[in-house]
């Protein structure tokens, strides 16, 4: 197998093709637009970096799952998860990060790269206050640059075309997977408390 290993060898292959719409579009903070595409956004993946490796992982709340703070600040809460605090572990040792945001219809996305803290000042913790709960921790991220990518991955995927939507009762459940991870393991409880669980642990 042939590999590349020179940014020489990859400009050769991808630099001619590229547009001066995919330089422009980089801003060092958000702009009207891209600030009205990212407060919409109810999803996004969260890409993390620490001694370890690397870290993505799935953020989502149906209000909006990041706070714009200003232009160049967002707030991202750290609701209830499994604890594994993965992307805060990197957080606190490496600020770097960078985030892609979803908009269920879209075929936009929105990516940020920036710097991340972790806070458990109690007065933002209790701006998110919802339904008497609030996050443990919130992730304020100073803005490095934001753009938007091109929509050809999502449109081959036809992500929101329901006529290609999996059923889910044909996937493999959250205790099947654990019980092929792991050898024995009672993967029928741990289904039917992991629906119990989620559905009371929302927040």
């Amino acid at each position: 197998m042939k590999i590349i290993s020179s940014i020489e060898e990859l400009n050769t292959i991808y630099g001619a093709g590229l547009s001066p719409a995919s330089v422009t579009k980089v801003t060092k903070q958000l702009t009207p637009l891209y600030r009205e595409m990212i407060e919409i956004s109810p999803f996004a993946a969260l890409a993390t970096v620490g001694p370890e490796g690397l870290d993505c992982s799935p953020r989502g709340d149906l209000g909006g799952v990041v706070r714009v703070a200003d232009d160049e600040t967002l707030h991202l809460p750290d609701w209830r998860g499994n604890n594994r605090v993965d992307s805060l572990s990197n957080i606190v040792r490496d600020p770097r990060l960078a985030l892609m945001f979803l908009i269920p219809g879209s075929n936009t996305t929105m990516r940020i790269n920036g710097r991340g803290v972790v806070s458990d000042d109690e007065a933002l913790l209790l701006s998110f206050e919802m339904d008497g709960k609030h996050p443990r921790t919130v992730v304020v991220i100073s803005i490095d640059e934001v753009y938007f990518q091109c929509a050809r991955a999502v449109m081959r995927a036809e992500l929101w075309n329901e006529e290609h939507f999996s059923d889910p009762a044909k996937l493999p459940t959250p205790g099947q997977m654990l019980k092929a991870a792991t050898g024995d393991f009672d993967q029928e409880t741990y289904d039917r408390e992991w629906q119990g669980r989620a559905a009371k642990t929302m927040w």
